[in-house]
């Protein structure tokens, strides 16, 4: 057995009571679902545990300290109770961005750059001649300036047509995406909780995405037994059910959205840890199936998987799961549709949809 070494803990964290009290609160928030009073229970054991108060500032002093900042008030639904409001919920999606993706640059406009290059909406430091229809605000001053004088000399300064320079620039491009997160059972069990870093890579892409992407689109799908969809407010909330996993409802619904979008790039991101196993019949019923794959239920997936395709809609498939047979599942959806997987811990999940995020969102348009 491995052995360790402890030594005395001592306190470096120069943040104030309430700070380190928030950290940990709202990543309690996060793991119950956005039940404050669950939370508050939970923050409450730990500082009887681990002593995260004293007598100058107790968590009931923090309790009342969050109501007037803003990140609580009282819960119309019931008497007593507290509810996050949404200055919480836009905390909690902020905090999920840092941990995910980390600190990020500042951006642009919030656009996506494409390979194409021309008469487009951003300036780049590449030249080319003046053209009859150019804009005239992408003219390089100095550089015509001084090619003018190249051509004509000083003394005989003229600045024509032949002499203007123009910044290159570059087209930007919108990219429509469907956040799919399945809440099935599966997703809380055998004591391992996958739902809440998909919910945290959720809130961390709908951030990005409003922050450095504004003019892109993001909707977000969950599934179990049957799709339907949330919005960004709704994240922190999110719970799994007893559900089964309808791929077959998530990916209708998601081609659903993505046909009626303007968009030229659209895509697909699937978060799921398992194999698809249940079907909504035309009566209204259900067709389940948890034993293994089953052909009646594969077979609507994968043909699902090859109309994203012609559709041009590529699908990057998270899969939370090392089952070989599951894996062969992807694996086969995957080369349906010709989009991407990956096979990630839960740790990794996050930096792996940034990454993909990023090279969906620079295509040549046409």
């Amino acid at each position: 057995m491995r052995g360790y070494r402890f030594s005395k803990f001592t306190d470096d964290d120069k943040r104030s009571p309430f700070e380190k009290l928030l950290d940990i609160f709202l990543e309690l928030l996060t793991h119950t679902s956005g039940d404050v009073d669950e939370a508050i229970d939970w923050i409450k054991e730990l500082d009887e545990e681990y002593s995260l108060t004293d007598e100058s500032y107790t968590i009931d002093d923090f309790i009342e300290e969050l109501k007037r900042r803003g990140f609580l008030n009282e819960d119309k639904s019931k008497q007593g109770g507290l509810a996050m409001t949404a200055k919480s919920e836009q905390v909690i999606r902020q905090r999920s961005l840092e941990q995910i993706f980390g600190k990020l640059k500042k951006g642009g406009l919030g656009n996506h750059s494409t390979n194409k290059v021309g008469r487009g909406d951003e300036k780049t430091s590449d030249l080319r001649s003046f053209q009859f229809g150019d804009r005239v605000d992408q003219i390089a001053f100095t550089e015509s300036i001084q090619k003018a004088q190249r051509n004509h000399g000083v003394d005989d300064f003229r600045l024509e047509e032949g002499d203007l320079e123009l910044y290159e620039s570059e087209h930007k491009s919108t990219t429509s995406t469907v956040l799919m997160i399945d809440i099935s059972h599966s997703m809380i069990l055998y004591g391992e909780d996958r739902i809440t870093p998909a919910k945290k890579v959720a809130m961390a892409l709908a951030e990005l995405i409003s922050k450095k992407y504004a003019k892109d689109k993001l909707d977000i799908v969950v599934f179990g037994n049957d799709a339907w969809k949330i919005s960004v407010k709704d994240l922190p909330y999110l719970k799994v059910g007893p559900y089964h996993t309808n791929t077959v409802a998530g990916l209708e619904l998601a081609m659903d959205i993505l046909r009626r979008s303007k968009s030229n790039n659209k895509q697909i991101f699937m978060i799921t840890d398992g194999k698809p196993s249940c079907l909504k019949m035309p009566d209204g019923s259900y067709y389940k199936n948890s034993m293994g794959l089953d052909p009646k239920i594969l077979v609507r997936t994968l043909n699902l998987a090859a109309v994203a395709r012609k559709a041009k809609v590529p699908i990057t498939t998270f899969m939370i799961a090392r089952d070989p047979y599951l894996q062969k599942f992807v694996e086969d959806f995957t080369e349906e549709n010709r989009g991407r997987a990956f096979y990630t811990s839960l740790k990794g999940l996050g930096n792996y949809i940034f990454e993909d995020y990023e090279t969906n969102r620079r295509k040549r348009t046409r």
